[in-house]
């Protein structure tokens, strides 16, 4: 068993491979919450395709329609002046519908047996997906006791194959989002999310003039409907003609069918010009915001302590592995290329050729229904041919019987 206290302070490297290398080492160091009793089961596996079977071995929710609730902890430990870097590995072999695939980082503080849905933590970050609509990737920060969602959409990959998020966070208040090791987004905190209030508001005291004109276009006084603009919209069918058989008294007046105007015009509008009073748009002036505060900390955490897997999935079969919290974000990526960048290949490679498997299954299994089912049409078809010429042949003797009892009784 490999523990991440053999690495260099402050880097908490927890990578699945070692830390689950057997059932009791994972479970003695992952911590089921019992604060509902009817939480998923977790397992140990690689999966049904993979690219190494002992290293790429995770944790896989394996019930469906259940929440999911475990975590771990480890020496706690402030990012102040350094990045932060969480990286893990998802892989939704079940072809996910429905479900969630990130991470939370908690005080430590946390009681584990009673992590739950709402239970404070410092960041979620990773995939989600539902349907077609949600396929995102969470960036989620706690400021001051208030979960901030960040106001950009990134998109998360929604295959079956293992993919590598990252999310860097620098003491300079930026961020960066990585998906195999490639960057999707990046940005500064205080602009991505509404942590503070804006720092300029409009005026409360300013307004706009009663005269001022911001209407580009005005109607032209000069222009005047012309005296036969106005046709009504249907007129009675002249061509129509009152049928042969219309009864007055039974069916009431007659009436033609009534059929669009092609003299209607529509209503009438006069003609646009150019506004010579016209100012432009009126731009509401700004001032300082004299609620804004800036605050230089918003990317620190002075007591992370553990890192929990808390969700919700229609469809079981998710996979997590390869988990890392560090302060180097060179290392980080190293480690992802050594983990999940050496495993990936394989693993198509293996996924590829039992898909391939799998639709030749279904094209033999497809010939087999289709040869079975020629046979059967072939059979009915004998069957048919059989009862015709019975038929033929029952006819045939009637038809004789008939022909003698017609004949007269001194020729038989």
């Amino acid at each position: 068993l490999q523990s991440w206290k053999s690495l260099p302070s402050p880097t908490i490297f927890m990578t699945y491979h070692a830390l689950l290398a057997r059932e009791y080492e994972w479970r003695s160091r992952w911590v089921n919450s019992k604060h509902k009793s009817d939480y998923g089961e977790w397992k140990l596996t690689a999966g049904d395709f993979y690219g190494d079977a002992e290293k790429d071995k995770g944790l896989q929710t394996s019930q469906d329609a259940r929440f999911y609730a475990v975590s771990a902890r480890f020496d706690s430990f402030s990012n102040e002046g350094k990045p932060l870097v969480i990286q893990f590995t998802v892989k939704h072999e079940q072809k996910i519908d429905c479900g969630g695939g990130y991470v939370k980082v908690f005080p430590a503080d946390l009681e584990q047996t009673e992590m739950h849905g709402e239970s404070s933590y410092y960041i979620m970050f990773g995939p989600d997906i539902c349907g077609y609509s949600t396929k995102k990737v969470h960036v989620i920060f706690n400021y001051k006791g208030k979960n901030h969602l960040i106001k950009k959409e990134i998109k998360c990959k929604d295959d079956e194959l293992t993919h590598l998020y990252t999310l860097i966070l620098n003491p300079d208040q930026t961020y960066e989002v990585k998906i195999d090791n490639e960057k999707v987004e990046s940005g500064s905190l205080e602009e991505d999310w509404d942590f503070l209030p804006p720092k300029k508001i409009k005026d409360p005291e300013a307004k706009k003039p009663e005269d001022w004109d911001d209407r580009a276009k005005i109607d032209d006084p000069s222009d005047t409907k012309p005296e036969d603009w106005d046709k009504p919209e249907n007129i009675p069918d002249p061509d129509a003609k009152k049928p042969e058989d219309w009864d007055e008294d039974m069916d009431g007046e007659w009436e033609p069918p009534m059929i669009p105007n092609p003299e209607y015009k529509g209503e009438w509008k006069p003609k646009q010009i150019d506004n010579p009073n016209y100012k432009g748009a009126w731009v509401h002036p700004e001032i300082e915001n004299p609620e804004y505060s800036p605050d230089s900390n918003i990317y620190k955490f002075d007591n992370i302590g553990v890192l929990g897997l808390d969700l919700w999935q229609v469809k079981s079969g998710t996979i997590f592995d390869n988990f890392l919290i560090t302060d180097d974000v060179k290392e980080a990526e190293e480690i992802g290329k050594e983990t999940w960048g050496v495993t990936k290949e394989p693993e198509k490679k293996m996924k590829q050729e039992q898909d391939d498997l799998k639709r030749k299954e279904e094209e033999e299994k497809n010939k087999e229904q289709d040869t079975e089912a020629a046979a059967d049409e072939d059979e009915e078809e004998e069957e048919e041919e059989e009862e015709e010429e019975t038929q033929e042949d029952t006819d045939e003797a009637l038809s004789e019987t008939d022909e003698e009892d017609a004949k007269p009784k001194d020729e038989l």
